[in-house]
């Protein structure tokens, strides 16, 4: 059933699938991000309770999101790596955290930026808060284990044991707002129930959120395909791409 993947074990096989993705992944990503934050800041209507200052739902609910999502594509990864002994899993793994990392800083800066009209303070120790700061911080773990050692399977082996001790850090994220008493507002887009917001509003919420996904995927194909050739970098089909691309 899953012979299809066999040849992509093979690094040059991933980084041509990588190659050929990515401009896909780019200009996708460009597309739908300019529809969703144009629609969201500019068209979209003022909240009611919030006025205008709530737009930035249109930044922070989509990196928010995708910020633990990402961490769970890397922990999967990372388990992958350790089960199979796949490293290409690992180079996946390298190649999402900073990523992740990011997504998460940008989450906190305007989470705090959108705080401070609403609860008169940039930071508090809010569960949610606090929660997605231990986030960043085992990000940056992951990234330090991952530059820390010049033998990349030792790296990712250490780097991947953090990384599945994180997992426990998601679903508390996840429902700290449900579980404590907290100053952050409950989830806006729900599974089961109908959204709190209206619709005029939320489909500019879930372009972006898209467009973030793509976004994503288009920068972990870079950073993907850049762990590829530094991981093979004596590998003749690398010299020949190296080669090829001078010219």
């Amino acid at each position: 059933m899953w012979k299809w993947l066999h040849p992509y074990a093979k690094p040059e096989r991933s980084y041509e699938l990588a190659s050929t993705l990515l401009p896909w992944f780019a200009v996708s990503s460009v597309i739908t991000l300019l529809i969703g934050t144009i629609w969201g800041l500019a068209f979209a209507p003022v909240d009611y309770q919030q006025g205008e200052s709530y737009r930035i739902i249109f930044i922070h609910v989509p990196a928010a999101t995708l910020a633990m999502s990402t961490y769970m594509a890397m922990a999967t990864a990372a388990f992958v790596g350790m089960v199979w002994q796949l490293k290409l899993s690992d180079a996946a793994a390298a190649a999402m955290a900073p990523v992740g990392a990011v997504l998460t800083a940008i989450a906190l800066i305007t989470g705090s930026a959108w705080g401070k009209p609403m609860w008169g303070t940039w930071w508090i120790w809010d569960a949610r808060l606090t929660t997605e700061l231990i986030l960043l911080f085992i990000y940056i773990g992951i990234i330090a284990l991952h530059n820390s050692f010049e033998d990349k399977v030792l790296a990712g082996r250490a780097a991947g044991i953090l990384t599945l001790v994180g997992v426990i850090n998601i679903p508390i994220i996840k429902y700290s707002v449900e579980w404590w008493n907290t100053l952050h507002q409950g989830a806006t887009i729900s599974k089961l129930d109908k959204p709190s917001m209206p619709t005029e509003m939320l489909i500019p919420l879930l372009i972006n959120i898209l467009g973030f996904a793509l976004m994503i995927g288009a920068l972990t194909l870079i950073r993907f395909r850049n762990e590829i050739i530094d991981r093979n970098s004596m590998r003749p089909w690398v010299r020949e791409l190296v080669a090829q691309e001078s010219k």
